[in-house]
């Protein structure tokens, strides 16, 4: 099935988000849409997809034209769509998902659930996806949850698969498997619109590559083109993809961990006698597959966890046991690793956001009145110190691009006076330019002193910020080692093997 879009202009009120595109997917191929967060990707496969209606071009298929009211439209002329954001409905088994929104039944009108679970086994059969029909999605980790949109659409005899930004949500290792999807699916002749600004993922699976940039197709690439000449595409100019940071001016231990522990509900210990110390003016990442008691411990950390025991003491004062208010005011700057669910009111104004750790007193909070002048010229001088690509203050956050979200979380977090600033996947779903301005914040609070946690899945980005990087593996710690350990030994770490140069996970440095 040959797939075009032709002169496709989108527009929501002042904002132009497509700008008469151009683009064609070819039978059998993987085409790949690459750009900055905000410049128009999702918009335009979402006017694909029928969710939003073109106000200029037209969508043809094998040379005819399309008018999708719908997705449903979209689906029966064979496009399906994977969503950044899993379209499942949690307390919902695979196989009752798969079957939503076109449900099979048997005589009485009794909904056929036979169907859709044999209709999950022969798609999981021929693509090795290993997945059970009876399985609650709630209970799958996320690179199946993925997997179960993925049958989702083939189900519905897709011949054209949108990606949106796919593998936002997954680890290194759920990544490599997608790849290996989306050749299998190209080989069975499925054709594939994968949207990333991941330029290695680009390179590795793409047959064509187009650049979008504010709206507009700035160019075509091969494969073949380097990451710089990708990078300067779809940010208009040469960006620099090493992290440049000078060596560690270390101080005294700042935070020191002595042998955490955090349970879960149900008792499950997952975070297990962890120690380890953090001096002033470096960055430790802490690096693993998730899942592996990374999150638990920057919680327990930062007062968000429950069932924790051990210590935890920032320039010697105790921070378990004490609350999440009395920690931040103590200093310590969070970024957490889900910015749309911890990080941000979406409904809030840039403003509001910028405040929300302040919003109990000065300087924004006078008697309980908000002080909106002092607000308002605050969020202005954030917004341009951190570039924030936005219509202005009052603009709802969940209005605002993945990574300039993102950039409103920094903007909050950094402009108070820290003791201590962790970062859980300070990247996730950022775009390369947004990857460039955040590294650069982080050394920079590095390089004033500054004690640095990174949390990331992400294996080159916690080598290229940390000045050694922590392993965690089962909840422990498998070692910590210098930033530059090669990226091999890194690998057998996480997967639960000590590295050679591997330190124990006590506090030494």
């Amino acid at each position: 099935m040959k797939l075009e879009l032709r002169g496709i202009t989108k527009r929501f009120g002042a904002l132009t988000a497509n700008d008469h595109i151009d683009l064609t997917i070819e039978p059998g191929e993987i085409h790949c849409l690459l750009g900055e967060n905000g410049a128009g990707k999702s918009t335009l496969m979402n006017v694909l997809y029928g969710l939003y209606q073109a106000d200029d071009g037209e969508i043809l298929i094998d040379d005819v034209a399309q008018d999708f009211a719908g997705p449903g439209d979209a689906m029966a002329a064979g496009i399906g769509m994977v969503h950044q954001h899993f379209m499942l409905i949690p307390v919902f088994t695979v196989a009752e998902n798969v079957s939503l929104g076109h449900e099979q039944t048997r005589l009485g009108g009794r909904l056929d659930l036979a169907a859709a679970r044999a209709k999950v086994r022969e798609i999981s059969k021929r693509f090795g996806f290993d997945v059970d029909p009876d399985a609650l999605v709630e209970d799958l980790p996320v690179g199946v949850q993925q997997r179960v949109e993925i049958i989702k659409a083939l189900s519905r005899d897709a011949k054209v698969l949108v990606f949106d930004e796919p593998t936002a949500v997954l680890t290194p290792q759920e990544t490599d498997e997608l790849m290996a999807t989306m050749r299998q699916l190209r080989e069975a002749g499925t054709s594939i619109v994968f949207i990333t600004h991941k330029l290695r993922e680009v390179r590795e699976v793409a047959d064509r590559i187009t650049v979008i940039r504010l709206g507009k197709v700035v160019g075509e690439a091969e494969p073949t083109a380097s990451n710089a000449e990708l990078a300067s595409l779809m940010v208009g100019r040469a960006v620099e993809l090493t992290v440049q940071k000078n060596p560690p001016g270390q101080g005294a231990e700042s935070l020191v961990v002595s042998g955490l522990t955090v349970t879960d509900e149900v008792g499950t210990v997952v975070v297990d006698d962890v120690s380890f110390s953090v001096h002033a003016g470096e960055v430790l990442a802490i690096a693993g597959v998730q899942g592996n008691g990374q999150t638990e411990l920057t919680e327990a950390i930062v007062g968000l966890q429950e069932r924790v025991s051990g210590s935890a003491r920032l320039n010697g004062r105790e921070l378990i046991g004490r609350s999440v208010r009395e920690i931040l005011d103590d200093g310590v700057g969070f970024v957490p690793e889900d910015r749309s669910v911890d990080g941000l009111v979406k409904e809030f104004s840039i403003a509001e956001n910028l405040m929300l750790d302040r919003s109990h007193g000065e300087p924004f909070v006078s008697r309980g009145t908000v002080r909106h002048g002092v607000l308002n010229a605050f969020a202005h001088e954030k917004i341009d110190e951190f570039d924030i690509r936005t219509q202005g203050p009052a603009q709802a956050a969940g209005r605002l691009s993945g990574g300039n979200q993102q950039k409103v979380v920094l903007a909050r977090e950094l402009s108070r006076d820290l003791s201590l600033f962790v970062a859980a996947q300070p990247t996730r779903g950022v775009d390369v330019g947004s990857i460039e301005f955040i590294h650069t914040r982080i050394v920079e609070t590095r390089d004033s002193g500054i004690p640095v946690i990174v949390i990331s899945t992400e294996l080159d980005e916690a080598a290229a910020l940390a000045d050694r990087i922590m392993v965690m593996y089962r909840g422990k710690v498998v070692g910590i080692v210098p930033g530059d350990t090669p990226r091999e030994e890194l690998g057998l770490m996480m997967a639960g093997m000590s590295g050679a140069g591997a330190q124990s996970g006590e506090t030494d440095a």
